[in-house]
């Protein structure tokens, strides 16, 4: 699992029917301080998070195609929590 910050969303009008009704957010992995982290990548939202939300993200093809229920999805990244507070 990653620890990412929300930048913002996309919007595309014309999509893959599996994609249809699925929001698609842009993140930036964070380090464990909370500084940004590598590159930013797409990850499509199960959580409803929102900009600015420092969110969990699931990297992984299968792992994010079992979250979706759907075994055929070409989708690697998901948003499957929304950090409340980080103790360290």
């Amino acid at each position: 699992m990653i620890l990412a910050r929300v930048l913002g969303n996309v919007v595309s009008t014309v999509k893959l029917p599996v994609f249809q009704g699925m929001k698609i957010m842009i993140v930036q992995p964070l380090d464990g301080e909370g500084n940004p982290q590598g590159q930013t990548f797409l990850a499509f939202d199960t959580v409803q998070a929102g900009v600015g939300d420092v969110v969990l993200v699931i990297d992984e093809g299968n792992s994010a195609r079992t979250i979706l229920r759907n075994p055929q999805a070409p989708i690697r990244a998901v948003v499957v929590g929304i950090v409340d507070d980080i103790e360290r």
